[in-house]
């Protein structure tokens, strides 16, 4: 993209912002965003936690966020930047599905561990996957109990290219 994704334009507003609107319809609160462009970021009212793995892929962004949130919070709604389709209704699907599963994640004709709910129990099991030098989501799901939640592909539909960027 050039630049931080988060920041792209999309219908009029950072893509970003299409994310935080459907986190909040569907009850998340706080909304945080992890890495990114801080000053840019908060200047759009977004609470900013530093990656604690910048450059080392998905799996440290979830680590992050883990981390970040509150003691007493159970569980966190994970999800990319660049979902700017993604709507209440697929968050809410997935937080449902939780149930005692350590992940709830979404699946179109694939997983989209970039659109989870997460135990925060499953935080050392993070740790010690990524510092025996794991940094790809999927890898970890296969050690952990999770459910697969099927949702609406287009909810999904992510952008990675200039290309991909709703007309």
């Amino acid at each position: 993209m050039g630049r931080d994704k988060a920041l792209v334009p999309v219908h009029g507003a950072p893509m970003v912002m299409h994310v935080v609107s459907a986190l909040r319809s569907a009850g998340c609160d706080p909304v945080q965003a992890i890495g990114g462009d801080a000053p840019a970021l908060a200047a759009l009212g977004l609470d900013v936690v530093g990656d604690g793995h910048p450059g080392e892929g998905p799996l440290g962004g979830v680590i992050t966020a883990l981390a970040a949130s509150a003691d007493s919070t159970v569980a966190v709604v994970v999800v990319a930047c660049d979902l700017p389709h993604l709507t209440e209704h697929t968050l809410q699907a997935v937080m449902a599905a939780l149930g005692d599963a350590d992940v709830a994640v979404a699946r179109t004709d694939r997983l989209q561990p970039m659109c989870a709910v997460w135990r925060r129990t499953v935080l050392q099991p993070l740790r010690d996957a990524f510092d025996a030098g794991e940094r790809r989501v999927e890898s970890v799901l296969s050690s952990l109990k999770f459910v697969e939640v099927p949702v609406n592909r287009q909810d999904l539909a992510n952008v990675n290219t200039p290309g991909d960027l709703p007309k």
